[in-house]
């Protein structure tokens, strides 16, 4: 049996040769420093004609959220099913963005075909009987390769020169990164029902203030405006409190720049709001508002209801994680939640509605509201 030894080691530049996503390697002036064979048969072009040239003059990006991630030394991007111009033609294309660990100012862009959009839930736009389905493809396609790739680093790292155990690192490390990526995507695709019994949504919004006020950032202003003959309402205390925490979180880092950071949080009762029957059940009524609201400057109006989606983030470091997970977890608890922009008070909205405790209903039901 021939040992470790024996074997030739892959060459770091091969590995990403071999990569089936087109690769561009982005310098800090926004020219193309490297390509693979698969962004060569993407952008048509040898990759002797395209080194030096501008990335944003052979691929132009019609999302303005997109494009102006390029040249920040410090963005990830995910944008899934972006519009993408390449020579006289749009092509629809996933498009992810990171920095290169340890070189400012470099860039890895990575584009492909979109994976399984079907399987995204047949709705491009996120419709409430959507089911995320997303990270079950990209954990069978790509958690198991990245664990080979991986490894194959680790191996080439006990032999390679100081140069090559750099590189090593590096791809060691962006595996790790993307597999944790994963793994938060892998959480919004598990099904089932949770338990839903009886809860004060005034317990679940003191909890969410209390554990970001101790959190090491500064807690703006929070306005509490609550109605205290509001009812219990049906659902999962960990996931209200969870739903909030988030909305909160964005609300404080949304307005973080404000001459005068303001949270407002807001119960009341609001009639009208019903989650449609399925299977010839009645309506179900969402009468218990919670909303919350910050003054800083809005979400980017190309984004609109976008928001709620994998991947689709108006923050310019984030995952695009959160408020996919918000949107199920209130499904899961037969809720609703949307947002809204009051311009002249100058205030972003995000509203949940929640069914009462007194009626029982079916945690299955799913239908949009």
């Amino acid at each position: 049996m021939s040992g470790l030894g024996d074997w030739s080691r892959p060459d770091p530049q091969r590995l990403i040769a071999s990569f089936p996503f087109a690769v561009v390697l982005v310098a800090p002036d926004l020219a193309i420093a490297a390509t693979n064979p698969a962004a060569e048969q993407l952008l048509g072009q040898s990759a002797r004609r395209m080194l030096g040239k501008r990335v944003d003059t052979q691929l132009v990006f019609t999302e303005s959220h997109v494009a102006a991630r390029l040249g920040d030394s410090d963005a990830q991007l995910f944008a899934r099913d972006s519009a993408v111009r390449i020579g006289g033609q749009v092509r629809r294309l996933d498009v992810m963005l990171a920095p290169v660990a340890g070189h400012h100012g470099w860039q890895m862009l990575i584009l492909h075909e979109p994976i399984g959009v079907e399987a995204l839930g047949g709705e491009r736009h996120g419709g409430d009987a959507a089911p995320l389905r997303a990270p079950e493809v990209l954990a069978h396609e790509i958690k198991n390769p990245l664990a080979g790739i991986r490894g194959a680093a680790q191996l080439l790292a006990r032999s390679g020169d100081e140069r090559q155990r750099e590189l090593t690192t590096l791809i060691t490390d962006e595996v790790d990164r993307v597999t944790k990526l994963i793994d938060q995507m892998q959480t919004l695709s598990r099904r089932g029902t949770v338990p839903q019994t009886s809860f004060n949504v005034h317990e679940a919004l003191r909890r969410a203030v209390a554990v970001l006020s101790t959190g090491g950032t500064q807690m703006p202003q929070v306005e509490e405006e609550f109605d205290p003959s509001l009812p219990p309402v049906l659902c999962s205390p960990d996931s209200l409190v969870q739903v909030v925490l988030n909305l909160i979180g964005n609300a404080r880092e949304a307005c973080a720049e404000a001459a005068s950071p303001l949270i407002l949080v807001r119960t009341r009762f609001a009639s009208g709001i019903r989650l449609h029957g399925v299977s010839g059940e009645p309506p179900l009524a969402l009468p218990i508002e919670i909303r919350i609201s910050d003054n800083g400057p809005g979400i980017d109006p190309e984004l609109g209801d976008r928001i709620f989606e994998p991947f689709v983030s108006g923050k310019p470091h984030g995952q695009g994680l959160g408020l996919a997970l918000v949107q199920k977890l209130v499904r899961e608890m037969n809720g609703r939640i949307t947002h809204d922009r009051d311009e002249a008070a100058g205030l972003t909205h995000f509203r949940l509605h929640l069914p009462v405790a007194e009626r029982q209903v079916d945690t299955h039901r799913t239908a949009a509201a």
